[in-house]
């Protein structure tokens, strides 16, 4: 289904017609260029890809004059941006699918290069999936990554949040595949579905989103339509 590319701004609350307080989140999505269009005839699907913000470009330097600091657009996505009629290349670009509808029996929406997707595809009420990145925490243990209880604090206990045993020594002799331990906790790509759209500000471009969805703020995520 068609969505969109937005910016995390975080959390607040709105209140509704009944006096009810609701938490949401709200999303920046600002007009998304349709950067390029999939044919569904030779790539077997129908999607399209979007973008979100601008890229910075490389300056022409003196002789004797070093580059300018900081990632600057190429060539080539300057070009592919060119194709769509862009003067600068977008900072984000997301590939949406547009023929999940189908299985749906709901029709396929059709985009050219060049159009504009704006926060007026969504309407309060509506059913959406947002997707983001999740705050990366870095090395943790298992009370913090896996919600372990730990050991007691007291009668002299010295192991108060670590593991305990992992594996019999016997049978297998070996840690068993996916067994919870120390590790990377966060920086992962999640999906919340089912998420209600409260609210939509088309003039400042702005979702409102009832609860929370994963990601710090100003964090990258896309907002799909449920189906």
């Amino acid at each position: 289904m068609i969505g969109m590319i937005g910016k995390k701004l975080g959390m607040t609350q709105i209140f509704n017609e009944e006096g009810q307080q609701i938490p949401v989140t709200v999303i920046e999505a600002e007009p998304n260029p349709v950067i390029a269009v999939t044919d569904p005839a030779k790539a077997g699907y129908a999607a399209v890809q979007l973008g979100l913000g601008q890229q910075r470009v490389a300056r022409a330097s003196a002789k004797g004059e070093g580059a300018p600091k900081g990632s600057r657009a190429s060539k080539a996505v300057l070009g592919h941006a060119a194709k769509a009629g862009l003067a600068a290349a977008p900072a984000v670009l997301r590939s949406f699918r547009l023929d999940d509808a189908r299985a749906k029996g709901a029709e396929v929406p059709t985009y050219a290069v060049g159009d504009v997707i704006k926060v007026d595809i969504f309407q309060p009420g509506e059913t959406v999936k947002v997707t983001g990145t999740s705050k990366g925490r870095g090395f943790q243990g298992v009370v913090k990554r896996h919600g372990f209880g730990g050991g007691p604090n007291t009668h002299g206990n010295t192991k108060h949040r670590r593991p305990g045993s992992i594996g019999p020594g016997t049978d297998p002799s070996r840690v068993i595949k996916g067994k919870r331990m120390p590790g990377h906790y966060g920086a992962a790509r999640h999906t919340q579905t089912h998420l209600r759209v409260e609210k939509i500000d088309a003039e400042r471009n702005l979702i409102y989103i009832r609860g929370s969805v994963a990601g710090p703020r100003n964090g990258i995520v896309l907002v799909r339509k449920q189906g």
